[in-house]
């Protein structure tokens, strides 16, 4: 095996003259072009790559130079757009323009603090989990900083910043769900995967495809722009188009994929799409009565199914026990989604439709409350159950499993609150509702968050390899 050495050199001199000249190649070696090519990756963005990584691997090396760490510029990157979320909710337009540019000058801190790590090769599994972590806490106060910005100048924009979220945590599910299914597959070959092949040969093609699936900068960089220039209503509604035809693209192009491909699906595949259903202790057991009973392959259905009846359920009737009874009928039929073991060639849908599920129910009830507070408070509920669902896909990437079962049954599973959600709506009056929503948005982000911050910080102490976000280019 001969590696890629790019403007390296390496060789095997056997005679004086074969050394001299190798000397003289080594000596011809730039190694500080060098550090700062491998600073910036090799795939990324089409704004990354075009408008950001040609200044901010510069940046990366004066912070190096002055004993900066990779960690402490993502600390930066964060309090950056913390600072343009609280512009935000300012209302005004200077406040608005001030959002923009800060969004954006947290977007290049973000690109470096990566550079960073990999100019100076400082690498540590807290780095990758704050790196991680940060992206998605950033974009996703940026959004309620709008909706309290919008809120301020008198529109009620909250529905729409919650649908945003919605929206973009179930495409990285989709991201998530589809490589881990496949992370390992044998025969891994599809006509389509070929035909892929073929246009990556093509190099506008490339950019093209990278720019239609909305990555990151792109998704920023319009965030910020529109921020500045037009409406926070105006700013969703593109938003979400925007997403909602990236999730359309790349999940046609997955189904695609995967129902072309003849790959055999190994159990670790099949043991992490289990643990990103997030089962709780209702579905737990409907699998366990239902395993023989539940023919093969019909995993992606059952899901599909329960995710329909208790969404259309909710957003046709609201607050009601028909609503609750389907929400009940929903932990069934999740149950019987993951009664046996997810290896059929869609199974890896099963995750993002309980997703959906799960955070779509929670949206339709708050905005079906019609009172100040209720729509805030279903924001951070998502926002804490996000997280964790977050926090089990950076466990499992770095082969440390799904988080303890304990904390999955505590926080009761998607199923389980998905019905606590339901009963409380039908239950208490719209006021008392919103008071819930936000008793259990702060149980479940304090549940979650200890046991996450006390995980990574071990893990990091114990030296555990790096794991990089490289689900989502920048």
């Amino acid at each position: 095996h001969r590696p890629e050495l790019g403007s390296l050199v390496a060789v095997t001199p056997g005679d004086p003259r074969s050394r001299q000249a190798a000397r003289e190649a080594i000596a011809g070696v730039d190694e500080e072009a060098v550090r700062l090519r491998s600073a910036v990756k090799a795939r990324d963005g089409f704004v990354t790559t075009f408008f950001v990584s040609p200044y901010s691997k510069y940046i990366a090396r004066w912070c190096a130079r002055r004993g900066l760490t990779p960690n402490q510029v993502t600390t930066a990157s964060l309090v950056t757009a913390l600072v343009a979320a609280a512009c935000a909710a300012t209302g005004t337009r200077g406040g608005f323009v001030a959002a923009g540019v800060l969004l954006i000058a947290s977007f290049v801190l973000d690109c470096t603090d990566g550079q960073l790590a990999r100019y100076s090769l400082q690498y540590s599994t807290l780095g990758a989990w704050l790196d991680a972590t940060f992206d998605r806490a950033k974009e996703y106060a940026y959004y309620a900083g709008l909706a309290l910005g919008a809120a301020r100048g008198g529109d009620d924009v909250w529905a729409l910043a919650l649908g945003a979220m919605v929206l973009q945590t179930c495409r990285h599910v989709v991201d998530f769900s589809f490589n881990e299914a496949n992370h390992d597959a044998t025969a891994n070959t599809s006509p389509t995967a070929s035909l892929s092949d073929k246009l990556d040969g093509l190099g506008w093609t490339v950019w093209l495809r990278r720019m239609i699936v909305l990555p990151i900068g792109e998704r920023w960089v319009m965030i910020a722009v529109l921020t500045a220039v037009t409406t926070p209503r105006i700013t969703f509604v593109v938003l979400l188009i925007g997403c909602a035809f990236a999730a359309c693209y790349t999940t046609a192009g997955r189904l695609l994929r995967s129902l072309t491909r003849r790959a055999e699906r190994t159990d670790r595949a099949a043991g992490a799409l289990a643990d990103l259903a997030d089962s709780g202790p209702l579905a737990e057991a409907v699998a366990r009565g239902a395993r023989r009973a539940v023919p093969s392959g019909t995993a992606p259905f059952a899901a599909a199914a329960g995710a329909l009846l208790v969404v259309i359920l909710a957003a046709l009737l609201g607050a009601s026990w028909i609503t609750v009874a389907g929400a009940a009928g929903y932990a069934v039929l999740s149950g019987a989604a993951v009664a046996r073991s997810l290896k059929g060639a869609l199974d890896w849908l099963v995750p993002p439709f309980f997703r959906a599920a799960e955070y779509g129910v929670v949206l339709l009830l708050a905005a079906d409350a019609e009172v100040n507070g209720a729509l805030p408070a279903a924001f951070g509920l998502v926002a804490a159950v996000a997280y964790h669902h977050y926090d089990t896909v950076y466990r499992i990437r770095g082969n440390a499993g799904a988080p303890p079962h304990w904390l999955v049954r505590a926080a009761l599973g998607h199923e389980g609150r998905t019905l606590v959600v339901a009963v409380l709506a039908a239950l208490l009056t719209a006021e008392q509702f919103s008071v819930s929503l936000t008793a259990l948005a702060v149980a479940v982000a304090a549940l979650v968050l200890v046991e996450s911050i006390r995980y990574w910080v071990s893990a990091h102490r114990a030296g555990a390899p790096a794991v990089h976000d490289e689900g989502e280019p920048a």
